[in-house]
């Protein structure tokens, strides 16, 4: 069996592989790079040359800068700019939402733009009584058309520019896919607006992520913490100063709990020494907390400072509920609000026994109470990670959610535009940029290595990765050349623009079933050498092949998106190809029509 038969068998098994779904696509894809090593059609350097490719780095570093900007809220904040710009009008919100989505997919991809902002546009729906299936299938639609409009938008946009680098010509600037991308995107939009009625089933959601945006309000009313709760600022001359927070005590005022104590820069350490203008948040019998006050020299704060979510929950510090599960070892442990933990880093607000508040005083633990912790969201997730309690919801997720333009994203936004300005300006190689962009987010402690370790999308890393020796050995043995041979013999006769329009139905139609950066793998040395046969340039037929790559409208299964919307919309499998047949019909015409009247053969 010659080498390119061999190659089409692999390529064969891999395909049936993606479609079945009954391995995970990375090993599949690893399957790849060694079967091609086995059978002798790649040495091992170039089975696994993908695993040391610059496009793979690039992706790579990429993830990191995008989840910089998720874990700084700069996510968070773009969904809060969405509901307050929508007001009531359907129309306006589906305008809104697509624009925001599609700018979003520039820069952090089109998993994280839409997983950034599904839980508001959910939210949104409820409040204008619209169902989310009338919104989210616009949404994922607009990501995949918005990610035509910039090289970050999708991984498959480094692929195509170097493969026409690597056939002796240029490749495409950070912009230059919004050529394309920009008639694509404002052609979703005007089917969406004009017939999405028509074309967008209405089905009742089965799982709707929860919304965490007003988490904070929610727990201090769940709590009462809001109710005779005072907020005192303690005056330079008050004999609290110099106190070490943790020796803070009321017990000469009955009635009387602390709830908090807050700085400028949130939690304070409980070895730290209490300083004038730190804040007091106390709750009780009012009269006593008057005389605590002028005991203690202590200043009222004005009425519009006092708001108490705001003031527990904030960029640098926020709340967590947790439950003692059985068997912890905190049980029949004392707790008592204002209690600072064992770490020294959380404070115990409120102790609740069934849905009741337990009283003032000592607490007892036992399996199945709740506690409403308070210190720094690092605290936070460092502390509440073991099994000692069971937290309610992750003070990630709250925080990703709840606290727009939280800490940090002020860094992340410079780092995101200096990476922007230099793919932009060519000064270094994309895999340049994005690395230097992630170790800055590390660096400048926007995110822990860790959290840079976690916001790396490893399937996709290792896919791309694992096929690449597949566009490598379909190029080597000859195997794009055959298929690139049949391909001109039907479609070569009639024309550049017939080849155009073959690639096309073949990359959407493998793009339903399979990934698009797995399909764009496989079809890119097809198109190199189709164009080769025809003495074509390959500029045009990479950008139709990119186009062609984005139109995964027509099933759930064609990309993690698509699917990640179908549980919360209650779509069904059929539901995708109504809206998304117009959407593929305008993505052919910009593919084979518009394409070459921007990049000339």
């Amino acid at each position: 069996m010659s080498d390119a038969a061999v190659t089409f068998a692999i390529l064969g098994v891999i395909v049936a592989l993606f479609i079945s779904n009954r391995i995970p696509v990375g090993l599949v894809a690893i399957g790849a790079a060694l079967a091609l090593w086995a059978t002798g059609v790649l040495d091992l350097n170039e089975a696994l040359s993908g695993f040391g490719d610059p496009t793979v780095l690039f992706i790579a570093g990429l993830f990191v800068v995008s989840e910089g900007l998720d874990a700084t809220g700069v996510t968070a904040w773009a969904g809060q700019q969405l509901v307050s710009h929508a007001g009531e009008s359907k129309r306006r919100l589906l305008v809104l939402m697509m624009i925001m989505v599609a700018l979003l997919t520039m820069v952090i991809s089109v998993n994280g733009a839409v997983a950034a902002l599904l839980p508001v546009v959910v939210v949104t729906a409820v409040r204008l009584k619209l169902q989310p299936s009338e919104l989210l299938m616009p949404l994922v639609f607009a990501a995949h058309a918005g990610s035509l409009l910039a090289l970050t938008g999708t991984p498959v946009h480094p692929l195509v520019s170097e493969a026409a680098i690597s056939a002796g010509e240029a490749g495409f600037g950070y912009f230059e896919y919004a050529l394309a991308g920009l008639p694509l995107f404002l052609g979703a939009i005007a089917v969406v607006v004009f017939f999405g009625d028509r074309l967008i089933p209405r089905r009742r959601s089965k799982a709707i992520p929860p919304n965490l945006s007003k988490h904070a309000r929610t727990l201090v009313e769940q709590y009462g913490l809001a109710e005779g709760t005072h907020h005192l600022r303690i005056r330079e001359s008050s004999p609290l100063v110099g106190t070490p927070r943790i020796e803070l005590d009321l017990a000469q005022w009955p009635g009387t709990e602390l709830v908090a104590v807050q700085t400028e820069s949130g939690l304070p350490p409980a070895e730290r020494l209490l300083v004038a203008d730190d804040l007091l948040i106390i709750r009780g019998d009012a009269e006593e907390i008057a005389a605590f006050a002028t005991a203690m020299d202590l200043a009222p704060r004005l009425e519009e400072e006092t708001d108490t979510a705001r003031t527990l929950f904030t960029r640098v510090a926020g709340l967590a509920e947790v439950i003692i599960p059985p068997r912890s070892p905190l049980i029949g442990e004392p707790a008592f609000p204002g209690q600072v933990t064992e770490s020294g880093d959380l404070v115990v607000l409120a102790v609740r026994r069934q849905d009741e508040d337990t009283a003032p005083g000592i607490t007892t633990l036992a399996a199945g109470d709740t506690l409403l912790l308070q210190g720094t969201w690092d605290a936070l997730d460092e502390n509440l990670a073991g099994p000692e309690v069971l937290v309610v919801d992750s003070p990630e997720a709250v925080r990703r959610q709840a606290v727009p333009l939280g800490a940090g994203a002020k860094r992340a936004l410079i780092i995101l535009g200096g990476m922007v300005l230099a793919l932009a300006t060519g000064w270094v190689p994309p895999a340049v940029a994005s690395l230097v962009a992630a170790g800055a987010m590390v660096l400048t402690r926007v995110l822990t290595p860790e959290g840079a370790y976690r916001g790396i999308s490893w399937t996709t890393v290792v896919l791309v990765a694992g096929m690449m020796p597949m566009s490598t050995a379909m190029t080597k043995t000859g195997a794009a050349g055959l298929v690139a041979d049949r391909l001109v013999a039907l479609a070569g006769p009639a024309g550049p623009y017939a080849l155009l329009a073959g690639l096309f139905v073949l990359t959407v139609l493998l793009g339903q079933l399979i990934s698009n950066m797995a399909t764009a793998l496989i079809v890119i040395p097809i198109a190199i050498a189709a164009a080769g046969d025809l003495g074509l340039s390959v500029r045009p037929v990479m950008m139709s092949l990119t186009v062609a790559a984005a139109a995964a409208y027509l099933t759930p299964v064609a990309t993690p998106v698509n699917m990640m919307v179908m549980g919360p919309a209650g779509y069904r499998f059929g539901d995708y190809w109504k809206l998304g047949l117009p959407l593929v019909a305008i993505s052919f015409v910009i593919s084979v029509f518009w394409v070459p009247l921007i990049w000339p053969f």
